[in-house]
């Protein structure tokens, strides 16, 4: 018997931003109802409303009531909110916050019975869906909560690099406090983690970047490198991960040495982001690592000064389903391994040799 493809659940995102736009020009590509069945949880008449703002005459969705009648040879949607809901295109509303939440919750909740394989969530606008439901800085926060997971990790993607950080979405003020020997030690042992079971990668190099200028300059411009970074970061090498560091952010990055590593953890928010976005934006992809399910966005957000303008290129939200496709597969791989410790499986056969040759070798502790 044929297995059955993937399952892909997409939640609609903000109704007033580019997220449909997005969507709608992925799934009109014939070529991805090869590799998974896509199910969007959302608003037909919503839908609809976008279709025709875009002139997408050509594609139309198929509307089911439950994510067990979806036809694997069209791209379906099940309706999540109310029918009598406005579009006002470009604009932030409470309206629109509770109908983002409506139609994630509504996906959550198939993901947690089963009913899809994956979750694909398109951009929300992280002010007016706040309420009673949803007091979460972001998806990754409230995932966390929805599937009981403490330890999570916030992995930016793309082919040019992987990229996670210790702290997400706090002040900047706060960060310096917040970073500590055990939470450098959690998030690098979920990343190795992940890379291994999600990305099929053996023996995992991760670079570690410092807090502060220079990595801290020996202590002159910081202790945090010496009383907190290095001593995680030994502590992981006695785990078995191969993570080095800690590197300054401006020569690591202006150096070309990210290509060097399969990943690279930074410290906090804007760290990450910034070259990871300078570098990757239009394709990189947001995974919430740590999680016993399959997440993932596109890096943008809600675009409200394009929305409904065809100018929305929808290459981050093509990749981040994509990776949802490939993490799928990567875990089940992970899975006949692990029944079957002494069958030889082909992991990474493009990965190269562990020869580190770094431009910034006195950085390396």
């Amino acid at each position: 018997m044929s297995r059955q493809k993937i399952k892909i659940g997409i939640s609609q995102g903000d109704i007033n931003g580019i997220g449909y736009e997005v969507i709608m020009k992925t799934l009109s590509d014939a070529r991805i109802l090869e590799m998974c069945t896509p199910i969007v949880y959302g608003s037909p008449k919503v839908a609809a409303y976008h279709r025709k703002a875009l002139d997408m005459n050509n594609f139309n969705f198929n509307n089911i009531r439950t994510a067990n009648e979806a036809d694997p040879k069209r791209a379906n949607i099940i309706n999540c909110i109310d029918d009598n809901i406005r579009v006002e295109l470009g604009k932030s509303s409470d309206i629109a916050g509770e109908a983002s939440y409506m139609a994630l919750d509504a996906a959550v909740q198939d993901l947690k019975s089963g009913l899809i394989d994956a979750l694909v969530t398109a951009p929300i606008n992280k002010d007016n869906i706040q309420s009673e439901k949803f007091n979460f800085p972001g998806h990754t926060e409230f995932l966390a909560e929805q599937f009981e997971s403490k330890d999570y990790l916030m992995l930016m993607v793309s082919e040019m690099m992987k990229i996670g950080v210790v702290t997400s979405h706090v002040p900047l003020a706060q960060v310096p406090e917040l970073i500590t020997e055990k939470l450098i030690l959690n998030k690098l042992r979920i990343m190795a983690n992940t890379l291994e079971k999600d990305f099929s990668i053996k023996k995992p190099r991760i670079a570690v970047l410092g807090l502060n200028p220079h990595a801290g300059d020996g202590g002159l411009l910081g202790s945090e490198e010496k009383d907190v970074i290095i001593p995680a970061i030994e502590k992981a090498k006695e785990d078995g991960i191969l993570a080095l560091g800690p590197y300054p952010t401006d020569g690591f990055f202006g150096s070309g040495d990210y290509t060097k590593f399969d990943a690279i953890l930074a410290m906090f928010h804007d760290q990450g982001l910034t070259p990871f976005k300078l570098i990757s934006f239009e394709k990189g992809v947001n995974y919430t690592a740590g999680l016993p399910v399959i997440r993932t966005s596109p890096s943008h957000g809600t675009a409200f000064d394009i929305a409904g303008e065809d100018k929305a290129s929808p290459d981050s939200f093509r990749q981040a389903l994509y990776l949802a496709i490939d993490v799928h597969k990567s875990r089940e791989l992970y899975k006949e391994i692990s029944k079957n410790p002494l069958k030889k499986y082909e992991i990474n056969p493009n990965q190269v040799d562990e020869t580190i040759d770094l431009q910034s070798e006195d950085q390396e502790i």
